[in-house]
């Protein structure tokens, strides 16, 4: 290093000289555990998302699912798509991907799970690579993944019932899948480069808000609110050279979402749905509907806001504010972080997108919005972001804040700003001026705890959960082969007996009460009709 008076005393112990030019075994030891630490960490979120997509086997057919598999294997994907837009709901963009597994009848529902989780991941892992680097930071390798999975766990295990929200594909491509590819929409937008990269990053956002629009109400509600924030907040977010182009972005996703929408509601399938809810008759800007749907959102914020699971996402973020560092200001597009108005930014968005969804629900569901724990995802996605930058925010304050004997003014973050970063070392290892080591190093360890007993505290629910599926697969492949065996006879009426799980609804639920889909199961099973079997005593 140039310039370098003899005798300065680097950081953490870092700078030029024979112990760190030629390191010994000891050294090479420990540098290569402070580089694989991240990757055995994430091993644990990893692994969960490993054992769940692994019980994905049990899972099985119920509630909607009946009347798509005969539509699909009758008419194809593409009669699905029409039924949908003619007669069901409108959801054209639904439809496909409804299709799209229910063309392998029970292994379709079986693999879901892995495959939808697998993208989600894969996504998740390369918005956060790609928002670390446009904003202009280095971090350790493997820590990118680190905080993916723990996203990716805390938003799909923490909800109350993880069946409906993960392991029903109907629920999921509309409230769990269709959040996190909204949000992967921006990754076009970070890595835009000259003129082509905008076109392209124009034209994925706009043809993502026609398919959003087209896919779930709920989250294209959430993705006008941030595209509006983003349009009106850009000079807050954005470098001053990107400003402008943000703005046209946010409004070109908005506009997709638009064209998307009205597709949707001036559907006949819409319409339908509307008449079937009697939510035609139920204004959802009526002052009563106003307040229940308000009430409802408190009571679903209480529930949301006392799940300490979701604290896992606050460590992860602390991780990364702890090991990230300046890389200059080169390819930068992210101002340098303002904690406070971001953040109140995102609370923001979070809760009025929050609001907002639960009202357009509450004319469909009721009061039973509060139970209706699938609708969630769309907006929970961003609470676990938010999460993880309060987090990040707080480990990046934790660093930088003065050690003993030093002023109050931490200064900038080294490399920011300069385009010249200094390299640290992964924990601990500020500059002059940074937080005291054993406050980092505290701070970095019990993070990865409460990391660790997040993955821990999720597990158990899903374990237990797994052996529901498992003893329902059971029963239903038992019936499954009574109906087709009875079928082959020729027989043309045969029992029906509810199989259970996730409170997911089944043919003839409530004690026989409730006969829908039981015509979609006869003909699933090319019988005329099935009647009431009740379950034999435990």
């Amino acid at each position: 290093m140039p310039n370098t008076p003899a005798g300065t005393r680097f950081p953490g112990g870092a700078g030029p000289g024979p112990a760190q030019n030629a390191p010994g075994p000891r050294g090479r030891w420990i540098r290569s555990l402070r580089t694989l630490w991240p990757f055995a960490l994430a091993l644990l979120p990893l692994g969960l998302l490993a054992r769940a997509f692994w019980a994905g086997r049990h899972v099985r057919p119920s509630a909607d699912e009946w009347c798509f598999l005969p539509q699909v294997r009758e008419d194809g994907i593409w009669g699905l798509v029409g039924t949908f837009y003619l007669t069901d709901n409108g959801r054209l963009a639904n439809g496909l991907l409804v299709g799209a597994y229910a063309e392998f009848p029970v292994g379709g529902h079986q693999w879901y799970g892995a495959v939808s989780g697998a993208l989600m991941l894969v996504l998740l892992w390369a918005v956060t690579a790609t928002l670390l680097r446009r904003a202009g930071q280095r971090v350790p390798r493997g820590l990118p993944l680190l905080v993916a999975s723990v996203i990716a766990v805390v938003f799909l295990f923490a909800t109350p019932n993880t069946y409906k929200t993960f392991y029903w594909p109907a629920a999921s491509v509309s409230h769990t899948l269709a959040p996190v590819l909204a949000v992967a929409a921006a990754i076009p937008l970070m890595r835009a480069r000259g003129r082509r990269g905008r076109i392209a990053a124009l034209a994925t956002v706009a043809g993502a808000g026609v398919f959003l629009g087209t896919l779930s109400e709920e989250t294209s509600v959430v993705a006008l609110v941030v595209l509006g924030g983003t349009a009106v907040f850009a000079r807050v977010v954005f470098v001053g050279r990107v400003c402008r182009f943000a703005r046209m972005w946010s409004l070109a996703g908005m506009a997709g979402i638009g064209i998307g929408t009205i597709l949707l509601v001036t559907s006949p399938g819409s319409r339908n749905r509307r008449v079937r809810y009697e939510a035609e008759s139920v204004s959802m800007l009526a002052p009563e509907s106003l307040m229940g749907s308000l009430r409802g959102f408190t009571r679903i914020l209480e529930t949301v806001l006392t799940t300490w699971q979701y604290a896992g996402a606050v460590a992860a973020g602390v991780l990364l504010g702890l090991l990230a560092r300046g890389a200059g200001d080169r390819g930068r597009v992210l101002r340098p972080a303002r904690p406070p108005v971001l953040l109140s930014l995102g609370a923001v968005a979070f809760l009025v997108s929050g609001y907002l969804c639960t009202v357009i629900t509450y004319p469909v569901f009721g009061d039973a919005v509060i139970t209706t724990e699938r609708t969630w995802n769309d907006y929970l996605l961003m609470y676990v972001l938010l999460l993880v930058a309060a987090g990040a925010f707080l480990g990046r304050w934790l660093r930088l804040r003065p050690g003993p004997g030093h002023g109050s003014d931490p200064g900038p973050e080294p490399g920011a700003g300069t385009g010249t970063g200094t390299r640290q070392r992964a924990v601990g290892a500020g500059p002059v001026g940074a937080g005291p080591v054993a406050v980092v190093r505290a701070a970095a360890v019990g993070a990865a705890a409460l990391c660790a007993v997040t993955v821990v505290g999720l597990t158990v629910p899903l374990l237990e959960l797994e052996q529901d599926m498992r003893v329902r697969a059971g029963e239903w492949d038992r019936q499954d082969a009574f109906l087709r065996e009875g079928a082959a006879r020729g027989e043309t009426v045969l029992p029906y007996t509810p199989t259970k799980v996730g409170r997911m609804l089944e043919p003839f639920g409530a004690n026989g009460r409730k006969v829908w889909p039981a015509q979609c199961v006869a003909e699933y099973y090319r019988l005329d009709r099935v009647t009431y079997a009740p379950p034999p005593p435990p």
